[in-house]
């Protein structure tokens, strides 16, 4: 949105529209010494910490499969449900790391110290790998293969929980830490948070296409306890770079729960629903000082959606406001703090949106990965694909896209919308979502084509024997959803940068990962009642299957949910936020974006 000016009239009530020159120098004096540090040269040190734990997590769920059939001797659909169910915890735990960071611990600690609980967890799974009596024997002809027992699987669920619980303490943090090092307000730098995700994400896709083919070769070809082992390393070493970059940092200090907050305002509305509205929201209470410490972006300012919420914000006989005293927040709360609660429930139905993305998604790693496993591998005599190697075109596609669209599409698209960054991010996930679409649609018509040759050659009864069509007619729904993912993820992530209060940041990136969390155990409820009430996905042979039932339905879904997510986009309020507050001759004079 372009910039303007608002001039609004200062009422006499100090403590309705309070401002201190005091409080003004001492953030003009924080946000200069905070110019000292960050920017560009952080870098390195932050995303090198993200990038580990994407090999660690990368390395071993896209392959997870495989292990769980292929060394526990999971039946097919428990594998793919522990995968998706491990996915979704993993991107669940973020709301707990980003509490922590927000309200508490900051997020510079939050991420060293999941960051070794996360190792703690490759730890243990390394040694289950490389032990052989935490895990069930061999194979041996043609006998039933002996699933893992109780105490063999209790220090699998262990070492994943580890990870669970650190990786939720490092996603929502990193990306938000990241992006704190560059100061958008700041005029001798340009806004460059938009471009920070476009790399941030690039970042991680070169440390999961790492995964997906060099541990995962190393996995099937030289053993798990390599294959798991050098992630962990990777995660070790990760702990003392970060450390290292620590004086570069800017590091802002937590502002107290933004959750207790939250429930301020709800409690204090819930209190007073029964007093009549204000028309004129001026009279609502505004405590510049009060809320310095969380708006050194800007103060939020009055919007007309959720106006039952205002209520938190009329000062009543009850209230006893003085000047010299805080108000009590379970009865009365600044307009800034009622906003924060608006901005984060505006931002629901667009969460919601990414679920069914997700749930689509989460296909690459389970019957996708089954598809490679019984089609023609080789790329020489010699050299067989991984089956889970084939993520590497996804991984592929989406770096290329985000190549070009920072590149290329950006400067086309500016040219006709004006906008610095091409376009906004309501419609790069709309793009995004359209593409999965079609990516879900040709994966359907795939597995046909996959199972007419299994039938052309006589091997639709064997699920052991590869059919003689090659493994790259899969490439095209991998690269799709590569493309889609370019678009559609990362655009989620920035608006949920964008879009929260400031205080909120880790909480609004963990919002980011809990639907994608959202989306795995969607998939495994569909998977669960598919399998129930179908022969759509067999447990053993995938050929006697109708697995392209499956990919049509969620693509049926997909379809309901784009015409859901074009209609919340439509009607979505952007984040209200005025900057500093300067007074010309008795009047406010704010600059709204």
């Amino acid at each position: 949105m372009e910039n303007h000016s608002m001039a609004t009239a200062t009422p006499e009530n100090k403590d309705s529209f309070a401002t201190s020159g005091n409080a003004d120098d001492k953030q003009s004096k924080a946000f200069v010494n905070d110019n000292e540090k960050g920017g560009i040269k952080t870098m390195p040190f932050i995303l090198l910490n993200e990038i580990c734990e994407k090999l660690a997590m990368v390395g071993f769920s896209k392959n997870m499969v495989n292990y769980l059939t292929q060394q526990l001797h999971m039946p097919l659909t428990k594998a793919a449900n522990t995968v998706t169910n491990f996915n979704g915890t993993s991107s669940l735990t973020p709301l707990l790391g980003a509490f922590i960071a927000d309200s508490y611990a900051g997020k510079f600690w939050t991420i060293t110290v999941s960051t070794a609980i996360y190792l703690a967890g490759m730890i243990v799974l390394t040694l289950s790998a490389a032990l052989p009596q935490l895990r069930p024997p061999p194979c041996a002809g043609d006998q039933v293969c002996q699933e893992a027992n109780g105490s063999q699987m209790a220090v699998l669920y262990l070492s994943l929980l580890f990870a669970a619980l650190g990786s939720g303490g490092i996603r929502p943090c990193v990306a938000a830490f990241g992006a704190e090092q560059f100061v958008e307000e700041d005029s001798t730098q340009p806004k460059k948070t938009w471009v920070f995700f476009n790399w941030y994400y690039f970042a991680l896709g070169v440390s999961i296409l790492l995964a997906s083919t060099v541990l995962v070769y190393i996995q099937d070809n030289v053993g798990w306890t390599w294959g798991l082992g050098i992630p962990t390393l990777a995660m070790a070493l990760s702990i003392i770079v970060f450390l290292i970059g620590y004086p570069l940092y800017r590091n802002l200090d937590p502002a107290g729960s933004p959750h207790t907050r939250v429930l301020q305002v709800s409690v204090a509305a819930f209190r007073k629903r029964k007093i009549p509205s204000i028309s004129d929201p001026k009279f609502l209470y505004v405590n510049e000082e009060l809320d310095a410490s969380i708006s050194t972006d800007g103060l939020l300012h009055h919007t007309k959606q959720l106006k039952f919420l205002d209520k938190a914000a009329i000062v009543t006989e009850e209230d006893s406001l003085k000047s010299s005293e805080k108000p009590n927040f379970w009865r009365l709360n600044t307009v800034h703090r009622v906003e924060e609660l608006k901005s984060i429930l505006r931002m629901l139905p667009i969460w919601a949106a990414g679920i069914l993305f997700a749930t689509s998604n989460a296909q690459q790693n389970t019957f996708s990965l089954q598809q490679a496993n019984t089609m023609e591998r080789h790329l020489t005599k010699s050299f067989v694909i991984p089956s889970a190697s084939m993520s590497v075109f996804g991984m592929l596609s989406m770096l290329i896209t985000i190549v070009l669209y920072d590149r290329l599409l950006v400067r086309v698209a500016r040219r006709i919308t004006g906008l610095e960054r091409g376009i906004n991010f309501l419609q790069r996930m709309a793009i995004g979502f359209f593409i999965a679409i079609i990516a879900t649609m040709v994966a359907g018509f795939v597995e046909v084509k996959r199972k007419h040759a299994a039938s052309a050659s006589g091997l639709i009864d064997s699920p052991e024997s590869t059919i003689p069509i090659s493994v790259f007619w899969l490439v095209p729904q991998y690269s799709l959803h590569g493309i889609a993912e370019a678009f559609m993820v990362i655009g989620h992530l920035e608006f949920f940068y964008n879009q929260a209060p400031e205080s909120m940041r880790s909480t609004a990136t963990a919002l980011f990962w809990t639907s994608i969390s959202a989306g795995d155990y969607t998939s495994t409820l569909l998977v669960t009642l598919v399998h129930k009430y179908s022969d759509w996905l067999p447990n053993r042979n995938l050929n006697k299957g109708k697995l392209e039932y499956f990919y049509w339905l969620l693509t049926l879904l997909q379809a309901l949910n784009i015409v859901y997510y074009l209609i919340c986009a439509k009607f979505y309020t952007f984040k209200p936020l005025s900057h500093k507050t300067e007074h010309v001759e008795g009047v406010e004079l704010t600059t709204q974006v």
